[in-house]
Parts: structure tokens; C-alpha cells; sequence
């Protein structure tokens, strides 16, 4: 589901307003219902002021109630009357105007007492025989209520208010957790831990957040690897340039102390042409590396290319036998013939340089429904199981990871190392992928071929394959 934070602060808000709503309407009307009854201490008085009352009238008689009901009037500063249920006072008491129209019977001070009825209630307080009644218009002392403003206040603001703060602090937790988790991964990074990651300290959550710090893990993983590469790269670079750059060295003073004078020319234009080659290699690279260019502007002929890439190869190599197997054409469209055509010859010579004298590199194209798929196939020792992957790396020799050196010319240069890093990077380019295997002698048995291939026993004539896998259409074409 999209906008999954959106959606998910919209239920939280949305749930805690009703809640909130909800909450204040029940605490309000619960509040006020209990703040509706008079306090028992003001019950037992009335009860008290009624059944004095009646204890006056039944022993004293009528006079002594009226003197004791006067000091009640003054006392509470409240109109009371003592009255039979023909509505006849007695006791020198009179009905009030107010209430002659209208009353019929006190209120229990037990019931409940509207609190928003300006005017205070009478309350009622029955002798024994149910006919006579003390009445008494509640003392404003007793009224409930006396906090309903301060109450009404705390329900209807200060309880909002804090509410909805504990609210916003949940939205801002549950939006600037994940933030600062990201906040601390993007400053330990740009302090130089290389290895910081924002979704190793991330809550389990699954929105757009996530999503952010998915996202900026991946930003961090190509960052760091392409300062690792050029870290790396750069130490290699220099590496290699330091034998040139020695043998430079000594060809400049054979020239100046007039020894071997032609030789040490020869030499110095040599190692300039091999830092040259370096550099172009190791800037095309890098670039590859970096910017991950999407090569598709060209259309063409693989079979056509093919062939120029091998008569120039054959050659070069004419001790060699160079077997093409390809189709009438092969069209391909998409693609860079610039980035293949380099990516082909430095495979191809790569295979060439690594087959003894005599013997046999193959290359054949076939195709499916969506793929041209290149093969080529020398007959060199191949190399060690472990080093397959480590062949497309930067400044790796292959022949470092070959068993025999002896197939390599001495009068061309072994290579720097780039090339199949090189080709393989170009070949991404155009969205083909590369991939290397060891190929078994076919003459051996299988316990011998599994035994060559942990590399246990003598080294014997094998070869290495290298499959080349092109869509016809390239992928990067739909990329853009």
C-alpha cells in the first residue's frame, strides 16, 4: 500500500480525536452528575435541621417550633416553612410567592440538584406521619457545583490541551525516530565511517521512512564501494606506474652517460607508450566504475564485428589457431560497438596470449529468443576456482593465477590487468553480463576432471570459458 505513513497518521489523529471527543463528553457529564449531589455532611444537616423539627412540634408545640425555625432562617439566611399537605403553613411560616404557584412537594436533599438552575432548590425533609413537611430553600452554602466553572476549564481545556500534546509528542516520535536514526547514520558518514548504515539501528516499521532509509543505505553501499574502488584503484595505479617510471629512470641515464644511446630511446619511448596505455585504461575504467554509463546509441552488426575483432587478433597471434563459429548476421540494436568491440578484443587476446603455441582459441556466437550469447574458449591451464571472480577485478594478472608463464610472448606486454576488468564493466554497460568457468580437458575421466578442478593435482592442458550473454535489444535502452 502507498503513502503508508500518510495513512497511518491520518487513523492515529483521526482515532485520537474521536477518543478525545469521546473522553471529554463522558468525563464532563460524569463530573458534573457527581458534582450534582449534595455533599453528606450537608445531607445529615438537613436531615438533622428536619427531625429537630418535628421533635420541637410533637414535645413543645407550635411556638417553640416557630422560635426554633427563626434561628434556623437566620442562621442559613434561607427562607424555610413548615407545611402540611393541604400546602397550610404553620408555625408562624408563610409559602413564598415564588413557590405558591408551583409547589407541590420538596426534593429529597439526596437527589440529585440541577447546577445550572439559577435560582436553589427547596429541599424536603418528611416528619413521621407523612403529612407534615419541614421545607427548606437550600443555604447557598450547601449548593453543589461550587467548582463547575474551574472544572468545566480543566475538561474543556486543560485536558485538550494536554491530550493532544501527549498526541503530538506520539506523531513526532514516531516520525523523528526513524529521522534522527537517519540524521546520526548521514553525520557518522560524512565524518568518514564508510560503514554507517541508517536501517542497522531502524525500528521495524514499514512506510516511507523505511523507504528513505533503504534508500540512503543504498546511496552509502555505492558511495563507500566507489571510494573504496578508487582508493584501491589509486594504490594500484601507483604501483604500477613506479616500474615504468624506474625503468624511465634508468633508460634517461643511459642517455645521458651516452651508453646504449639508441636502446635507452627505444626504451623510453616504450615505457611511455605503457604509462600511456596505463592511464587511458585506468581513466576508462574509472569512469565505467563510476558513472555506470548506459551505452545505447548504436546499432549493428555482431557478426561483422566479430570478424575485424579476430582477423586483427589472427595477426597478432599467428602462431595460433583462432576458430570462429558465428551465423550469416546477427543484429543487434541498443548497444555501443565502441564498449563491445573493446570488450571482445581484450577477451579475445587475453585467451590468445594464455594458449600455447599451436593450439586453439574458439569463439562462437548462437542466439535464443532475447540473448546473442558469445563464447570464448582457450586452451591454457585455466584458473584456480577461487580466482574465477577475482579475474574481472582491476590490476589483477592473470597470469599470476595461470600455472605456466612460458605462453606469454616476450615481446608483447602482458597486459596491466584491465582488461577483463574492463570488459566486463562495458559489457554491463550495455546490459550484457560476462562470467568465466574453467573448461575440463575432454580426454580426462570424471575422477581426474574433479580432481583438476580442486586444483590437487599436476596442472594439465584445460582452458578457460568465458561466456558473454547480450540481450538483442539492450536493457539499457529501456532504462532511459
Amino acid at each position: 500500500m502507498k503513502n503508508k505513513l500518510l495513512w497511518r497518521l491520518c487513523a492515529l489523529i483521526a482515532v485520537g480525536t474521536v477518543l478525545l471527543f469521546w473522553a471529554i463528553a463522558w468525563l464532563t457529564n460524569h463530573t458534573e452528575t457527581s458534582m450534582s449531589f449534595l455533599d453528606k455532611a450537608h445531607q445529615k444537616t438537613l436531615y438533622a435541621y428536619g427531625k429537630e423539627a418535628e421533635k420541637i412540634y410533637l414535645e413543645k408545640g407550635e411556638k417553640a417550633l416557630a422560635v426554633f425555625l427563626k434561628e434556623i432562617r437566620t442562621k442559613e439566611n434561607s427562607w424555610l416553612a413548615v407545611v402540611n399537605s393541604e400546602m397550610t403553613t404553620f408555625a408562624g411560616t408563610k409559602m413564598l410567592d415564588e413557590f405558591a404557584d408551583r409547589f407541590q412537594i420538596g426534593r429529597s436533599p439526596e437527589w440529585k440538584v440541577h447546577l445550572y438552575f439559577s435560582e436553589n432548590p427547596v429541599m424536603e425533609v418528611p416528619f413521621v406521619d407523612d403529612n407534615t413537611h419541614f421545607l427548606i430553600q437550600l443555604p447557598q452554602r450547601m449548593r453543589p457545583g461550587s467548582l463547575l466553572l474551574a472544572t468545566r476549564l480543566t475538561l474543556q481545556i486543560a485536558l485538550p490541551l494536554v491530550i493532544l500534546s501527549l498526541l503530538s509528542f506520539m506523531l513526532y516520535r514516531h516520525v523523528m525516530t526513524p529521522l534522527k536514526q537517519l540524521e546520526r547514520a548521514t553525520k557518522d558518514f560524512a565524518n568518514g565511517n564508510l560503514e554507517a548504515r541508517a536501517m542497522a539501528t531502524m525500528p521495524e516499521r514499514n512506510d516511507e521512512l523505511t523507504t528513505l532509509a533503504q534508500t540512503f543505505d543504498k546511496m552509502a553501499q555505492r558511495t563507500s564501494s566507489l571510494i573504496y574502488n578508487q582508493r584501491s584503484l589509486l594504490a594500484d595505479l601507483s604501483h604500477e606506474l613506479r616500474t615504468p617510471l624506474a625503468r624511465i629512470d634508468m633508460a634517461i641515464d643511459f642517455v645521458e652517460q651516452d651508453i646504449n644511446r639508441e636502446q635507452a630511446l627505444s626504451r623510453l619511448r616504450y615505457e611511455a607508450s605503457t604509462m600511456r596505455e596505463l592511464v587511458e585504461d585506468t581513466l576508462t575504467f574509472a569512469w565505467l566504475n563510476t558513472e555506470s554509463p548506459q551505452l545505447n546509441s548504436d546499432d549493428f552488426d555482431l557478426v561483422e564485428l566479430i570478424n575485424v575483432i579476430c582477423e586483427d587478433a589472427r595477426f597478432e597471434y599467428p602462431d595460433r589457431t583462432l576458430y570462429v563459429d558465428t551465423p550469416e548476421c546477427a543484429s543487434i540494436g541498443k548497444s555501443s560497438q565502441l564498449a563491445l568491440g573493446q570488450a571482445l578484443e581484450n577477451i579475445v587476446r587475453n585467451a590468445l596470449r594464455h594458449t600455447p603455441q599451436k593450439s586453439k582459441v574458439s569463439l562462437t556466437l548462437v542466439s535464443d529468443n532475447q540473448n546473442y550469447i558469445i563464447t570464448v574458449t582457450d586452451e591454457g591451464v585455466g584458473v584456480p576456482d577461487s580466482m574465477l571472480d577475482a579475474i574481472f577485478e582491476p590490476f589483477f594478472r592473470v597470469d599470476k593465477a595461470r600455472a605456466n608463464k612460458t605462453y606469454v610472448h616476450s615481446s608483447k606486454r602482458s597486459g596491466f590487468g584491465l582488461g577483463l576488468a574492463l570488459a566486463k564493466r562495458q559489457v554491463a554497460a550495455i546490459g550484457g553480463e560476462i562470467s568465466a568457468k574453467n573448461r575440463i580437458n575432454s580426454n580426462d575421466t570424471p575422477a581426474t576432471a574433479r580432481t583438476h578442478a580442486k586444483g590437487t593435482s599436476e596442472k594439465r592442458q584445460a582452458g578457460l570459458v568465458v561466456t558473454i550473454t547480450l540481450p538483442k535489444l539492450s536493457n539499457a535502452a529501456f532504462a532511459n
